[in-house]
């Protein structure tokens, strides 16, 4: 993480593209290691927001190849959640790709809304509000945080 932090704003792009696929990786601890280190705000924000939607639409393209054996056996992932989101997305549609920035089942749902043919524009276009939400309001903490000490 360290070395990530030292790279500043391509670091924070690294960080986020990481987070965003199947590795579990902090994206947040980079963006506030390069933020406490005195980055510009919005640098910081466009080249998380840009890893963090560019790791999604992989993920999103992974679902594309539509291959449940493929997806459970290479990336390890457990094939009962998956056709649960899978269902859950059909019932709710496609705005579901605006909840993909959350923890433990966000590449599930880009990998569901792939492999489900989601519209790449629509889904593109509320996965990256919901990333910029969750940026936002955690550069907002930080900044909170920071103020305090």
């Amino acid at each position: 993480m360290e070395s990530l932090v030292a790279y500043g704003y391509i670091g924070i792009f690294i960080a986020a593209f990481l987070a965003a696929t199947i590795l579990p990786f902090s994206s947040e601890a980079v963006l506030t290691g390069v933020l406490l280190a005195g980055a510009a705000p919005w640098p910081c924000f466009v080249a998380a927001l840009l890893g963090n939607s560019l790791g999604g639409m992989t993920c999103y393209w992974v679902g594309t190849l539509g291959k449940t054996e493929w997806i459970v056996k290479y990336l390890r992932m457990d094939e009962f959640k998956l056709r649960k989101i899978q269902t859950a997305i059909q019932k709710r549609g496609i705005w579901s790709a605006f909840f993909v920035f959350l923890p433990g089942i966000g590449d599930f749902i880009a990998v569901a809304l792939g492999f489900l043919r989601g519209n790449i524009w629509l889904v593109a276009v509320f996965m990256v509000a919901g990333k910029a939400l969750r940026y936002w309001v955690w550069m907002e903490f930080v900044f909170k945080i920071q103020a305090l000490l």
